[in-house]
């Protein structure tokens, strides 16, 4: 394994590092307005939000790597403390892109990338009318994080109108994670999209007590065939299943056929049993695959 000492590094060898590592990170697209009403927009992958009540978004214009200079947003939002985050969808992704080159101080990158202003209702600061969901924000906060190339600026922002598309929602007023097309930021020029094929649950043991992959017998926790990620599905049910239980499981018709098979071959039994429990798995059927690891 490289280790590697970020005292070592330089601003250009970090940023490489982490921005390839720790992704993907959603995208800040910040329209801003200093006090002469200049409207600035631009994106800023360095952003999450960080509180529900109250609702609060944080992201980061960062001094530049390459001259320490700062951007036209930092210094928006020092003179006007307010913005409008808008969310970056597939459909925007390129111009959004193009909205991020450096023009000029007083340069307006809503015409530049060809979006459509659009007037918020509470701040100043428009509103980018193709963004699927825009947040009206005012800025409680800037916290500088250094004077150096790269340092930070931490813009806190609370949302104070949430403006949504109805053509993302689902049938319960609810935003639809498949149709918002969401795009996010990796390392250098990498992009990824989220769409309907790479989306995947994973149920949150908020609900219930799983007993923990420390709860499995020895042979399953080291087995060969099932990951990680399959030893945390069976340690998130609620308790083990009886004997009778898993007795049971022995007549199906899979069960059986490599019980059959594998007589006086315990290596090759436990392999192929962990194999057929792994398949029950990937369709979600986890009590089944508890029942076949525990025969």
């Amino acid at each position: 394994m490289l280790t590697l000492n970020t005292e070592d590094l330089s601003a250009v060898e970090l940023q490489h590092y982490l921005q390839y590592a720790i992704a993907p990170r959603p995208i800040c697209f910040a329209s801003t307005i200093d006090e002469a009403g200049n409207v600035n927009l631009s994106p800023f992958s360095f952003f999450n939000m960080f509180s529900t009540k109250p609702p609060i978004c944080v992201f980061s214009p960062s001094r530049r790597v390459r001259d320490n200079t700062t951007k036209h947003t930092l210094e928006n939002v020092l003179q006007v403390r307010e913005c409008v985050i808008n969310i970056v969808n597939y459909d925007m992704v390129q111009q959004m892109s193009l909205a991020s080159t450096e023009y000029g101080r007083g340069v307006n990158e809503f015409e530049k990338a060809g979006f459509t202003m659009l007037k918020s209702d509470m701040v100043g600061p428009p509103r980018v009318a193709e963004a699927p969901v825009q947040l009206e924000c005012v800025v409680n906060d800037v916290i500088s994080l250094g004077d150096v190339h790269g340092a930070g600026n931490l813009v806190l922002a609370e949302v104070k109108l949430i403006h949504i598309k109805e053509s993302i929602l689902d049938h319960d007023g609810k935003i639809d994670q498949q149709k918002i097309d969401l795009v996010a930021r990796l390392g250098g020029d990498w992009y990824c999209r989220v769409k309907a094929e790479n989306l995947f649950k994973v149920a949150k043991p908020l609900a219930r007590l799983g007993i923990g992959v420390d709860q499995l017998p020895k042979a399953v926790r080291l087995s060969k065939v099932l990951t990680g990620n399959d030893l945390g599905m069976l340690g998130n049910v609620e308790q083990l299943p009886s004997e009778d239980e898993v007795d049971l499981v022995m007549l199906t018709p899979e069960v059986k056929e490599i019980m059959d098979a594998t007589i006086g071959d315990p290596t090759n039994r436990e392999r192929e049993l962990h194999e057929l429990a792994k398949s029950f798995l990937q369709t979600g059927n986890v009590d089944i695959a508890l029942r076949i690891v525990l025969l």
